[in-house]
C-alpha cells in the first residue's frame, strides 16, 4: 500500500521505522540547501568567473589606455553604439571646420552664393555650399570618398585642400579601426567554448580497485581542438600552521584520460579521470563528508582552435553537491555499420548508471585493503617438530639407571624401566583431535 506523508493512517511500528530514514532525508536535504547558501561559485557553470573588481584606483583611465580590449570585451549594444558615434563625431567635426572655412572666406555672404556666384564671379572654397547643412554633406561625401559630384573644393582656400586630407586619412583610420574591433569581436576564441561541453555532474566510482574522481568533456563540432589538455583545481578553506586562514586556497588535482596523461585526442567526448591517493586533497572525503563539505571544484580545458589557430579555454565546476558518489557515465560512441563511421549520441552526455561503491574515502579504503592483503603468521613452537614424525628414543638415567622412550602416553612418569622402551616406530601422539 501508499503510506501517507503525515503518517496518520501509518501503523505505530510503521511510524517507528520510518522516523529514522525521515530524519537521515531532512539532513540530507538541509546539508544541500546549506551548502548552497554558503558556498558560492567562483566559476559559472557557463565558464563565466563570478569575480567583480571593485575600488580600482583610476579604473576609467586604465580601461581607456586599453580601449581596444575594452571595446571586444564590452556587450554588443555598446560596441555598435560606440561604431555610430564615431562616424557621426567625426562628421559633425568636420563639418564645422568646413562651415568655419566658408565662413571666414565669405562664401556665406549674400552675393557670394552659389546663385549669384556667376554675377559677381566669386570663386568659392568648396563650390555649392549654402549653410551648415551642405557642410554636413560634404563632410560625408569626402571622409567616405562619395563623389556625387555637386560639392568639390577648389584651388582658392589652401586650408581647404589641407583639410581635406586630413579627413580622408582620418576616416581611413577610424574605419579600419572599427572594423578591426568588430571582426575581433566575432572571432573571439570565447565564442569557440560554446560549442566545448562539460557532464552536468561529476561522479565518485571505483576504478582498478581505487577510487576515482569522474567528468566529461566533449566537443559539438567537427574542427577539432589541437593540443588540448584538461585541468582541475580544487578551490576550499586552508588554515596554515601559524593559523593563517586562506579562504580560496587552490589545490591542483592530477588529471588525465585513462593513463594519467593530461593531453587528449579529443575526436570525441572523453571521461577525464583524478585518482584520489594520497598526494590528492580529497584522500580523506567519504561519502558523510561529501553532504557537508564546502569546496568547489573547477575544470578547464585548453587548446588551440583547428580552423583559425587561435588559443581557447573552456571553464566549468562542480560543488559537493554535483557530485553523485557511485555512479559512472554511459557510453555514448557506437559504430554505425550503415554509415561505416562512429556516432556520438549526445543525449545520452549527462547520463549516468549506479555502481556498488564503499561509503569509505579513500585513506580508510587503503588501509582495509593493506590488512586484509597481509598473511597471518601462524604461531610456532620454541622447538619445531612435526607431531606426526616417529621419535628416535632417546635415554635418560633414571633412579635405576635405566632408559626409556619419550613417548607422552606409554611413559607417563619422569623414569620408566628400561624393558618399557617403545618402538621407533610409533608416532608421537595417536589421536590428531587431542592436539
Amino acid at each position: 500500500g501508499t503510506l501517507k506523508a503525515s503518517g496518520q493512517e501509518c501503523s505505530a511500528s510503521t511510524r517507528n521505522y520510518l522516523t529514522p530514514f525521515h530524519a537521515y532525508l531532512n539532513k540530507y536535504r538541509h546539508t544541500r540547501i546549506s551548502s548552497k547558501k554558503m558556498r558560492k561559485r567562483v566559476v559559472q557553470k557557463n565558464g563565466e568567473c563570478n569575480v567583480s573588481p571593485s575600488n580600482v584606483a583610476k579604473r576609467r583611465r586604465r580601461y581607456l589606455q586599453d580601449i581596444f580590449t575594452t571595446l571586444v570585451d564590452i556587450q554588443w549594444r555598446w560596441t555598435l553604439l560606440v561604431f555610430a558615434m564615431s562616424f557621426i563625431s567625426s562628421w559633425m567635426l568636420f563639418a564645422v571646420v568646413w562651415w568655419l572655412i566658408a565662413y571666414t572666406h565669405g562664401d556665406l555672404e549674400e552675393q557670394h552664393l552659389p546663385h549669384k556666384q556667376e554675377e559677381s564671379r566669386w570663386t568659392p572654397c568648396v563650390v555649392n555650399v549654402f549653410s551648415f547643412t551642405s557642410c554636413f554633406l560634404f563632410s560625408v561625401e569626402t571622409q567616405h570618398t562619395i563623389g556625387y559630384g555637386s560639392r568639390h573644393t577648389t584651388e582658392q582656400c589652401p586650408e581647404a585642400i589641407f583639410v581635406m586630407c586630413l579627413q580622408s586619412i582620418t576616416g581611413v583610420m577610424i574605419q579600419a579601426f572599427m572594423v578591426g574591433i568588430v571582426f575581433a569581436k566575432l572571432s573571439r576564441p570565447k565564442k569557440r567554448t560554446q560549442t566545448l561541453l562539460f557532464s552536468r555532474n561529476a561522479c565518485l566510482c571505483l576504478r582498478d580497485g581505487e577510487m576515482c574522481l569522474l567528468f566529461r568533456v566533449g566537443d559539438m563540432r567537427k574542427s577539432h581542438i589541437i593540443e588540448a589538455h584538461v585541468r582541475a583545481q580544487l578551490i576550499r578553506k586552508r588554515v596554515t600552521r601559524e593559523g593563517e586562514i586562506l579562504p580560496f586556497f587552490q589545490y591542483e588535482l592530477d588529471v588525465g584520460y585513462d593513463i594519467g596523461e593530461d593531453r587528449i585526442f579529443f575526436i570525441w567526448p572523453m571521461t577525464m579521470v583524478h585518482k584520489i591517493n594520497e598526494n590528492s586533497p580529497l584522500y580523506d572525503l567519504s561519502a558523510h563528508d561529501l553532504l557537508r563539505e564546502k569546496f568547489e571544484i573547477v575544470v578547464i580545458l585548453e587548446g588551440v582552435i583547428e580552423s583559425t589557430g587561435m588559443t581557447t579555454q573552456a571553464r566549468s565546476s562542480y560543488l559537493p553537491n554535483e557530485i553523485l558518489w557511485g555512479y559512472r557515465f554511459e557510453p555514448l560512441v557506437t559504430f554505425n555499420k550503415e554509415l561505416g563511421e562512429y556516432a556520438v549520441d549526445y543525449s545520452l552526455f549527462n547520463n549516468t548508471y549506479q555502481v556498488n561503491t564503499p561509503l569509505y574515502s579513500a585513506r580508510e579504503l587503503d588501509r582495509l585493503n593493506s590488512q586484509a592483503s597481509t598473511p597471518v603468521t601462524p604461531l610456532t613452537p620454541v622447538t619445531p617438530m612435526s607431531p606426526l614424525t616417529p621419535m628416535t628414543p632417546t635415554s635418560a638415567t633414571g633412579v635405576g639407571g635405566g632408559s626409556c622412550a619419550l613417548d607422552l602416553h606409554a611413559c607417563p612418569h619422569s623414569s620408566c624401566d628400561a624393558s618399557q622402551d617403545a618402538p621407533a616406530s610409533r608416532p608421537l601422539l595417536h589421536e590428531h583431535d587431542d592436539v
